[in-house]
């Protein structure tokens, strides 16, 4: 018999269903993955909003995380909402502890309204402390003018930012584009080898509630299956597009409804 490979969320609940620690299990589970969850907070939300959040406390995040990395063979994580920069720190030190081949890191930092969702001390633990851990980095542009100190108004500056964000420890950063304007959405990968543009069709919907935590659990479960940082992530952008397009025929809720995970299977 051979071991499962495990991608293990590392987030909030939504229970919605759409984004947080529900939306990475489906997106694994779809992707034919395994998947661990390590919940940072609770949350009262749905498609037109959040309308609370409880954080889980620190000590008992660190316990779920030592249950897990202990026991799954956990081969990549994927982080999401974090919350305070002591369950920021609390998760660098499980990972420290407890090396996972592949880390990928989405900064949860800002709400759809361009309000910042995290303290400022939390952005300073994930960039001294997490970001150095990530095999692969997914900010969409507000949140890497956050972590870069940049403007960000084109796939120039997304490059510029891509380049700090490696620079600072990253092993490869994925600056996503939606926030921009344009017929293509355009997301830029820059690795220490190199820049490649990943560009498509933008689907006009606004069903777009999970697309950042759909992606960035895609990226984790193509790479436990084996795949590089290179075809990983752009096969997860195929599948999010997919989802895109199938959730924007799809009445879910009164808001911003989910993608599909489940499109085309």
């Amino acid at each position: 018999m051979s071991r499962v490979p495990v991608m293990l969320s590392i987030a909030g609940s939504d229970p919605s269903g759409g984004a947080g620690i529900q939306a990475d299990v489906k997106t694994a589970t779809a992707l034919g993955v395994y998947a661990g969850a390590v919940l940072t907070a609770l949350t009262a939300q749905n498609t037109t909003g959040v309308q609370g959040i409880h954080a889980v406390p620190t000590a008992f995040v660190a316990q779920q995380l030592e249950s897990v990395l202990s026991d799954l063979d956990v081969g990549a994580v994927k982080i999401g909402m974090l919350g305070g920069p002591d369950v920021a720190a609390c998760v660098a030190e499980a990972l420290r502890r407890n090396p996972v081949r592949h880390v990928v890191l989405d900064p949860v930092m800002v709400a759809s309204s361009g309000d910042q969702l995290v303290p400022d001390e939390t952005v300073e633990v994930i960039a001294a402390e997490l970001l150095p851990l990530a095999t692969v980095v997914t900010p969409n542009v507000p949140e890497a003018e956050i972590l870069t100190g940049t403007s960000i108004t084109d796939v120039a500056g997304q490059e510029r930012a891509g380049h700090l964000l490696v620079q600072a420890g990253a092993a490869a950063a994925l600056v996503k584009g939606g926030h921009l304007d344009g017929a293509e959405s355009v997301d830029v990968l820059v690795t220490r080898d190199g820049v490649r543009h990943l560009s498509a069709p933008r689907v006009r919907t606004e069903h777009t509630h999970g697309t950042g935590c759909t992606l960035s659990s895609a990226v984790a479960s193509f790479l436990v299956r084996g795949e590089s940082v290179d075809a990983a992530v752009g096969r997860a952008k195929d599948y999010l597009v997919a989802a895109l397009a199938s959730g924007s025929r799809r009445d879910v809720g009164s808001g911003r409804g989910p993608v599909d995970h489940l499109a085309g299977r």
